[in-house]
């Protein structure tokens, strides 16, 4: 299988990373083993026994072309604009699907993103009419659609024929466990972990929410993890902070399955495409989020899968594992294991598709 991804690790890159982990996945229960095509010509790195990995040599038409599979084939896309072109409009991506579908390839696209919505004055914001150009343009000559958000299924819906598209949060790509450890038994930390952009936000914007949540559950450190922050924390209403740095995912998972709380700022209708709620509900923390706008999606309810960090009442341990417990349950349905086998079925249905097509092309020469 062919799947196209706009970076890939050692780069980090959320998508990049998703693309892996499902790669594995799907060799571990399928035996499938996928040929990467990154839409990053600077990208270097090595192979594993699962895939195969390529950078186009420039992001244009021809560069693409020449490593797309013979159709009839299947190609899954994993697509963001902004991952692929600066502005997020990459005209070379589509011109390139659309010339190799039409010749007969198969297209399922994972839409992580559509296009921008929001009038801020970005220059990524002022090219939405091509962006949402371009992600109509796939969504027309994809076979099958999957997306991370409900409301972009309904987009979906709206925007091309496609009616039966899966909707699947993303899965944390820092491991996951089982059966966590319940609170009462782990160490009274609070982790915050991600990108430096939305740990600072944490620090900045939502640190009188931040000291109030260390305060009620009675929390002794705060790890923080990722790239180092110059804010000269040493500690927060009493927690002392504790900076590792970037850390690989399995200490990231240790870390999470020792803690009781994880700490996050982000848009609460868009928490299903984030990898840190993502890590913070698989490993039975309780998820705490601080967010402006109180919306439910994608099947998550403030105060039930995760601790809206705005409200005014106390949050007590009882109250803490249950949310946990709920969190914990809701991600179970698009764990990484459910999400391979989402996949399997419409990547198979595809396969089995233009396994069928080259038969008959082969009779027919």
């Amino acid at each position: 299988m062919t799947a196209i991804v706009p970076q890939f690790p050692p780069s980090v890159n959320g998508v990049g990373d998703y693309g892996v982990y499902l790669a594995q996945q799907l060799h571990q229960d399928q035996n499938w083993t996928t040929r990467f095509v990154v839409g990053d010509p600077n990208w270097s790195g090595t192979e594993e026994s699962f895939f195969q990995a390529t950078p186009v040599e420039a992001r244009s038409h021809c560069a693409l072309q020449v490593l797309l599979p013979q159709p009839p084939a299947v190609i899954l896309l994993h697509y963001v604009g902004h991952g692929y072109a600066r502005r997020g409009c990459p005209v070379w991506l589509v011109n390139a699907l659309e010339q190799w579908c039409r010749s007969g390839g198969h297209l399922v696209t994972m839409f992580h993103e559509l296009y921008a919505t929001k009038p801020l004055l970005s220059s990524a914001s002022l090219t939405a009419p091509m962006q949402k150009h371009l992600a109509i343009r796939l969504m027309h000559i994809s076979d099958r659609c999957l997306t991370s958000r409900q409301e972009y299924a309904a987009t979906i819906r709206r925007l091309s024929p496609h009616q039966d598209i899966p909707t699947v949060p993303i899965f944390s790509n820092v491991g996951e466990v089982s059966q966590p450890q319940p609170l009462e038994k782990r160490s009274r930390r609070l982790v915050v972990f991600g990108g430096r952009g939305v740990r600072s936000r944490v620090y900045r914007q939502s640190r009188g929410a931040l000291e109030k949540v260390c305060c009620e559950l009675g929390i002794t450190e705060i790890i923080d993890i990722g790239a180092k922050l110059e804010l000269g924390l040493d500690s927060i209403s009493g927690s002392t902070v504790t900076q590792l740095g970037v850390q690989p995912a399995r200490e990231i998972s240790r870390w999470l399955s020792d803690a009781i709380a994880g700490f996050v700022d982000y848009p609460i209708p868009y928490l299903g495409k984030s990898g840190i709620f993502a890590a913070y509900c698989a490993h039975g923390v309780i998820p705490i989020v601080a967010s402006p706008h109180q919306l439910n999606e994608d099947g998550l309810h403030a105060n039930q899968q995760f601790w809206w960090a705005n409200h005014s009442e106390r949050l007590e341990m009882q109250k803490g594992q249950a949310i946990a417990d709920a969190a914990h349950a809701w991600y179970q349905v698009h764990c990484l294991k459910s999400q391979a086998q989402i996949f399997a079925d419409c990547l198979r249905e595809r396969i089995e598709q233009s396994s069928k097509q080259t038969i008959v092309m082969k009779r027919i020469v």
